[in-house]
């Protein structure tokens, strides 16, 4: 009964570990696929990289590293960004609408135009963001972020201090 246990646990381990992340989609991001909606990249490396007018639309990209990426006219509708490093990204025009940004760093994120309309950024650190142009934030979604004196944001709306 106990190696029945013991191999179950393991198997459910295995299992996990599996749909932790997809390498070939992860692979395939990093090597210029075009788009990748509903892809599994979890934890995936793309800093630096150009993802401009590419779709990664309810794309599981938690915890994931977009550091200094250039994503101008990206779509991150509904993806999951939760824990995602964004620091210095540029993202002109691209649309986070719906998107888990909970807990992410967008420390120095360019957002010039983007759309932000019901994104969660709960516990997001803005700090330093350049968001003056972006659309569809709200009082309420900044009120559960933090940011700095360098943060920048629509008329009327304002940040708690990380």
């Amino acid at each position: 009964m106990k190696r029945l246990a013991l191999a179950a646990a393991i198997l459910a381990i295995a299992a996990s570990g599996a749909a932790a992340q997809n390498a070939t989609q992860i692979a395939q991001v990093q090597n210029g696929r075009k788009s990748c909606a509903g892809c599994n990249l979890f934890q995936a490396e793309l800093s630096y990289l150009d993802l401009s007018g590419r779709s990664f639309a309810r794309a599981r990209l938690r915890q994931a590293s977009l550091q200094l990426a250039t994503a101008d006219r990206a779509n991150f509708s509904r993806a999951d960004l939760a824990f995602a490093d964004l620091f210095g990204m540029r993202a002109t025009g691209a649309t986070f609408a719906g998107a888990d940004l909970s807990k992410a760093v967008l420390v120095g994120f360019y957002g010039e135009r983007a759309d932000f309309a019901g994104a969660n950024l709960t516990g997001a650190n803005l700090s330093g963001a350049e968001l003056s142009s972006a659309r569809g934030l709200t009082q309420a979604q900044l009120s559960k972020a933090c940011g700095d004196a360098a943060t920048k944001l629509p008329a009327r709306l304002t940040i708690p201090t990380c």
